[in-house]
């Protein structure tokens, strides 16, 4: 068992459970310091904010640990997560909770340097198997984390970021005296005419450039379910806040066994690229499905389909993290993190608009525009195969 990358599927379970731990009990406790006409308005502000740093600061911070090594970024991400909750959770004002989000989101390079472990200390051809792991491990903790926190909340709102702030500094404890740098020993025992000379930043994403984009629109795509799930069950099927629960809780057990177990499955017997399709395949047809239901319980099958669809994802960063060479798989990765936080704050707003305009001539036409992007995402993602394909060919007269 590869002991790096279990610990970078542990870290990574343990800090998304320390995020879901306080997605219950955030309103709450914001009702301690905002009137209730303002609650709305600052809660966005504050998940807004999170996301918003991380588009700026996650590039930066996964090129700091191709530089510095993995383990001092790691060390200052799980400090910065850790100061983030103790301050949320001995809160006495409303800047106090501001000030936490901005210095965890500064910070926050826990994901972006677990993806480079993994790449660090696996194969190529393992990538998709365990970036799914890895995919998992952070469905876990958002599945375990509400449900810790939904408990501890009944107590008191501040519980729940205590039991956060502890979870953070036990991660930062276990890196700080197990934990040891792979890459960076590797680089140290390398003779120097082997170490890697340092790469601008626009060569090292130049050959992924638009792999960057299918993976960006792919977790635009992403944020329609996450978006309008709860509106779009209430509209059609007058679900209740307990049958919404019920049904996301199902698909994220579902998307963590199939990134976990069916993405490096099917790469490992077709390749990359062919599960790249099967997922965007997958997630279009159940959008289809989605916008024709007529009754609740179809519902259920339909997820089956749409978890499937998660399987794109890990094999779309493990044919990336192909592409670029070790020194640079901490950039690679800060950039991902930085796309995803992207599709965080875009698609929320533009996703919500479209369901707000469309309600009222009919309820289905986000999921049928998420297809059609996904049409127009698996011909540029064809395309780019092909210029992929190119690129080996030359690569292989070149070494030959």
């Amino acid at each position: 068992m590869n002991k790096f990358a279990i610990t970078a599927l542990t870290i990574t379970a343990l800090d998304a459970m320390g995020i879901g731990l306080i997605m219950p009990v955030l309103p709450a406790l914001l009702r301690e310091y905002v009137a209730l006409e303002n609650l709305a308005s600052h809660y966005g502000i504050l998940l807004a904010l999170y996301a918003i740093m991380q588009v700026f600061f996650a590039p930066i911070l996964g090129k700091w640990s191709d530089k510095l090594g993995r383990r001092p970024i790691l060390l200052i991400s799980l400090a910065g997560a850790a100061l983030d909750y103790t301050l949320l959770a001995l809160s006495s004002s409303l800047w106090m909770l501001y000030l936490g989000r901005l210095i965890s989101g500064i910070t926050g390079a826990t994901g972006a340097v677990a993806a480079s472990v993994i790449a660090d200390n696996t194969q190529p051809h393992q990538r998709t198997k365990w970036f799914g792991r890895l995919g998992a491990a952070f469905g876990v903790g958002l599945i375990a984390g509400p449900a810790i926190g939904g408990f501890a909340g009944q107590l008191s709102p501040h519980l729940p970021f205590v039991i956060a702030a502890i979870l953070n500094a036990c991660s930062f404890v276990v890196i700080l005296f197990i934990f040891k740098d792979q890459r960076k020993n590797a680089t140290q025992n390398e003779q120097p005419e082997d170490v890697p000379v340092p790469v601008p930043f626009i060569q090292v994403i130049k050959p992924v450039t638009l792999l960057l984009f299918v993976f960006f629109m792919a977790q635009l795509i992403g944020q329609i379910p996450a978006t309008t799930w709860v509106l779009f069950t209430e509209s059609r099927f007058q679900w209740d806040s307990m049958q919404v629960g019920l049904s996301l809780a199902g698909l994220g057990v579902m998307h963590a066994l199939f990134q976990a177990f069916v993405a490096g499955t099917i790469a490992k017997k077709f390749s990359e690229k062919v599960t790249i399709i099967v997922g965007f395949i997958a997630d279009a047809s159940a959008f289809i499905i989605l916008s024709l239901l007529t009754a609740g319980w179809m519902i259920y099958p339909t997820l089956i389909l749409l978890a499937g669809g998660s399987i794109a994802l890990p094999a779309l960063q493990g044919l990336m993290s192909a592409q670029v060479n070790q020194a640079n798989q901490g950039k690679l990765q800060g950039v991902l993190v930085s796309l995803t936080n992207a599709t965080g704050v875009i698609g929320p707003l533009l996703f919500s608009l479209i369901f707000g305009q469309t309600l009222a001539i009919w309820d289905g036409w986000v999921w049928v525009i998420g297809a059609m992007m996904y049409v127009l995402l698996i011909v540029i993602y064809l395309a780019c195969c092909k210029d992929l394909a190119q690129v080996e060919k030359i690569e292989k007269l070149l070494t030959s």
